[in-house]
């Protein structure tokens, strides 16, 4: 019986991918192990391995095509002995089982934080927007219990989920999607004397406010709808506040330039390592989480995740949006470790060969914009994360010591942090931990 090679899903959040490259083709025999396809998904690029023997009968998908739903039909395999043309012209079943002849790659993601559980923001009620209908007869919503276990822990009302399954019925996918605000039916319509929210705009009624020929439409990819998604989520479901210090930086800049001078070198006498600024500053947040352990957390509504070790995102620019690779146990690393992982996480990020593993989970993050002159930026958090930091440059400042105005090397830090896990005081007990390391780096080594 021919055997259907399904587009797997190579992330527990993936939906769609493209299909980037087939690096076999129709008539060629496989083997359990042999690469048959690069698959892209928003933030990386992976091959997909064969599990079953035998000879690729026909190819459904080309390469190119984008936006291929998991689970898809992308090619038919024929069995051993199996007549190669016939499985071929044979008709894909149309409810494929689960990925039996295609896997993702052998390294499994490793398990991610638990992701935030708090209610979606409701969507921006319209004027005239009708009461959620349930999908049953006298009012019953049809559901299945696994769904309606997932939208109590979220807090979500399941009458207002939009369902997928038979007839309606919501599913534990549903639910999973109304998390993130989508899938969510219109809410009833405000009662009369009630303040209108005023729409959003649809994109015919914002491209009539420019001039025709005046600008081209560029299609969003994968990666920026996904951090779309993500930043407006968190922008909805996650309290924000904001702390800001100033850091005196000479004793670092010093110890810097002694580590790289004394750096050992290789058989081309160049250097084994060379420290940045961000280097320390991401071993100094992975300490000061270590002396303020109830700021390495995660909100769940369940319970709060307190975190063992300090896993550092660090925010990598590439083409078209960011990635955030994660230093594992980053408060255990040297500052040579931490300096070679981030500069082969920065150069496989930029080509797109990052692990889901590599880039999914951690515990907090760094986002750096003072190589571009930015003195002080505020940054959003990436759920389940429940902090991040935002770097600015440093430079030379007047500053009053001993009544004396004297000139330093000053770098300023805004610590974004989430307010259902962290308060006030409590984040200004990190910032301040953060700020004593980064002053005195020697102070990380103990």
């Amino acid at each position: 019986m021919p055997i259907n090679i399904l587009m797997p899903a190579l992330s527990p959040t993936m939906e769609k991918g493209n299909l980037a490259k087939w690096l076999k083709k129709e008539g060629d025999k496989v083997k359990s192990g042999d690469v048959i396809a690069e698959i892209e998904t928003d933030k990386a690029t992976m091959e997909v391995e064969a599990i079953d023997e035998g000879t690729i009968a026909k190819i459904l998908v080309p390469e190119g095509t984008q936006d291929v739903p998991v689970n898809d039909v992308i090619a038919v395999l024929a069995g051993e002995g199996e007549d190669v043309k016939a499985a071929g012209s044979a008709k894909p079943s149309a409810s494929a089982a689960p990925p039996k002849s295609a896997q993702a790659p052998a390294a499994a993601p490793a398990p991610a934080a638990p992701k935030p559980v708090s209610p979606p923001a409701a969507p921006a009620p319209q004027p005239a927007a009708p009461a959620a209908q349930a999908n049953g007869h006298g009012g019953r919503v049809f559901s299945s219990p696994l769904a309606r276990r997932l939208a109590k822990e979220a807090g979500i009302d399941v009458a207002m989920v939009s369902g997928t399954g038979p007839h309606g019925r919501v599913v534990a996918r549903d639910v999973e999607q109304a998390k993130s605000g989508k899938g969510l039916k219109a809410p009833a319509a405000a009662p009369s004397g009630a303040p209108a929210i005023a729409p959003t705009m649809s994109d015919k009624q914002i491209l009539s406010l420019f001039e025709p020929d005046t600008y081209d439409i560029v299609p969003h990819d994968g990666m920026r709808r996904t951090i779309a998604q993500r930043l407006t989520a968190s922008i909805q479901n996650v309290p924000h506040f904001y702390l800001t210090i100033d850091c005196d930086i000479g004793k670092l800049l010093t110890a810097r330039e002694e580590i790289n001078v004394a750096a050992p070198k290789d058989k081309e006498k160049k250097p084994l390592y060379k420290i940045s600024v961000n280097d320390f500053v991401i071993k100094a947040m992975a300490v000061a989480l270590q002396k303020i352990p109830n700021c390495n957390v995660s909100w769940t509504e369940s319970g709060m995740v307190k975190h063992h070790h300090s896993d550092v995102g660090v925010a990598v620019a590439m083409p078209g949006g960011l990635i955030t690779p994660i230093i594992r146990k980053a408060e255990t690393k040297t500052l040579s470790t931490i300096s070679n992982e981030m500069k082969d996480f920065a150069a496989r990020a930029r080509s797109r060969k990052l692990k889901p593993e590599e880039y999914q989970g951690g515990t907090t993050a760094v986002s750096n914009l003072g190589m571009y002159g930015i003195s002080h930026f505020t940054a959003v958090i990436n759920p389940p994360h429940a902090t991040i930091l935002a770097v600015g440059t440093s430079e030379e400042r007047p500053v009053v010591r001993n009544g004396k105005i004297e000139i330093a090397n000053m770098m300023s830090v805004t610590l974004s942090c989430d307010h259902r896990a962290i308060d006030g005081a409590l984040g200004a007990e990190l910032i301040g931990a953060f700020k004593q390391l980064i002053e005195n780096p020697v102070m990380m080594m103990v």
